[in-house]
Formats: structure tokens, sequence, C-alpha cells
């Protein structure tokens, strides 16, 4: 299974933010849209990513206020991204490796999305229980023995 299928699935809406937004506008957002991330972008460019773990660490610091803070003082200005053609597999290493909750997906320097850790687990699970449904009726199905074939004696 591949990034993009995952996209697929969850949908095209994408929610962005300007590196000179204010954070709290920022924040409102996220919690506006029930959303846990938001990709940072200028001039058409992906050049952060702000997520709820850096906004807690940003109010933290701050000692518990945002107060006029700017959106680039609390984003990771090094997001981990992947691509469209990127396997399920891949990515969960990579989100597991830097304990990354959100994943921008580029084509080349455009933002297709972003996935999140839910949207991979899902994926999985989803892959799973398909399987598992698929194994259960061919076993359902398998072929009963012939009762009137002899059975060998020892």
């Amino acid at each position: 299974m591949k990034v993009s299928d995952i996209l697929r699935v969850k949908g095209n809406t994408l929610y962005t933010v300007a590196p000179d937004e204010p954070l709290a506008r920022a924040i409102e957002a996220m919690a506006e849209k029930d959303i846990g991330s938001l990709p940072v972008m200028a001039h058409g460019d992906l050049v952060g990513m702000l997520t709820f773990r850096e906004v807690i660490q940003c109010i933290v610091a701050n000692q518990g206020v945002v107060g006029e803070k700017l959106v680039r003082t609390a984003m990771d200005d090094h997001p981990l991204t992947c691509t469209m053609e990127t396997e399920l597999d891949e990515v969960r290493r990579m989100m597991l490796e830097r304990h990354a909750r959100y994943m921008p997906v580029m084509d080349k320097r455009m933002l297709m999305g972003v996935i999140s850790f839910y949207d991979v687990a899902k994926a999985v699970v989803d892959s799973q229980n398909f399987e598992n449904r698929m194994l259960k009726a061919y076993i359902r199905d398998w072929p009963s023995s012939d009762d009137s074939q002899p059975t060998a004696q020892l």
C-alpha cells in the first residue's frame, strides 16, 4: 500500500498557514477544524510544520502564554516528508524513528496533503481486516473431504 492510497480515502481538504501569521490564530484554526497540524507555506513552498507538539513547547517556553508569537517561532522548519509513491511500511518506519505524528506528502515541491499516524494505523487495520475476511471466506469454502473414500489404516 502507498501513501496515495491513504490520501485517496482521506480526501483532499487541506488547511495551511503562513509563517508570519500570529500563532494564536493558527491555534484557533487547529481547534476549530479539529486538526492536529498545519503545513506552513510561504510563496507556494512548504517551509515548516506546526503541530500541537510545537505549540505546547512554545507555550511552555513562554511561561504559559502565546502572546504575539508568530507561527515561524514555533514551527518545525525541517519537517519529515514523503511522496505519493512512498510505501506504507516506510512511512511507519520514518514516523516511528522521528516520533512524527504528521507527515506532509509532497510531489516535487507541491504539497499534496498531510497524513497522520492515525491515518497510517487505520490503513493498516483496514488492510488486515480485509485480509482476514478473505481468509475466512476461503476457509469456509474449503472443499470438504469425500467421506466415501476409504481412509488408510495403520
